[in-house]
């Protein structure tokens, strides 16, 4: 059994739908304050910064135990976005959205011990369709406060779908974590049959 060092929905529905035996236990990390010493780098390399971490926050807590660390960023015209803060930014960021590429990055590790034992990462590109005020107001009636933990403003398992004309990439890193990397990588440390 792993331990998913997070709380989100989406990943361990993943994991549950993947038939991976695992136990939650969400990382208490302060996430600026872990970018902070990453400035500069691109996204890949911070989304996979930050799984190492929430990873490594949780590893001390369970010794000998394979830890699941995994973060999503969004990217928008160069421009990177997190969570949004209340609901005046969730309109704020769909509203820089509309009409254009979102890139999100997810990325994912494997710590036992406080030693990294893998990372990788995922890209997915999200073409928002034009949004109108009234659809993003609407959208955020029916969405708020279930998005207000979504980077990017969106769970695509739900009306999020609507934001999107075109999706490139794969569902999982769409989800939230790629998947299919993670489960070869538990494959290759024995902790999936082969």
């Amino acid at each position: 059994m792993i331990v998913l060092a997070s709380k989100s929905a989406s990943r361990r529905a993943m994991l549950d739908a993947a038939g991976v035996a695992y136990e939650s236990a969400p990382a208490s990390l302060d996430e600026r304050a872990t970018e902070a010493g990453m400035v500069g780098a691109e996204p890949p390399t911070i989304a996979e910064g930050l799984a190492v971490a929430k990873a490594q926050a949780v590893s001390p807590l369970k010794p000998d135990q394979t830890i699941l660390g995994s973060d999503s960023l969004v990217v928008v015209s160069g421009q990177r976005f997190d969570k949004p803060v209340n609901r005046d930014a969730a309109a704020e960021h769909l509203r820089f959205f509309s009409g254009k590429e979102m890139h999100l990055h997810s990325g994912a590790a494997l710590v036992r011990n406080d030693e990294v034992l893998w990372q990788g990462s995922d890209l997915a590109k999200l073409h928002v369709r034009t949004l109108s005020g009234e659809f993003i107001e609407s959208y955020l009636s029916a969405e708020w406060p279930a998005v207000a933990g979504c980077v990017g403003v969106f769970r695509i398992e739900a009306m999020g779908v609507q934001l999107f004309e075109r999706i490139e990439g794969d569902q999982f890193t769409v989800l939230g974590m790629p998947l299919l990397p993670v489960l070869g990588a538990l494959r290759e440390i024995g902790e999936l049959p082969s």
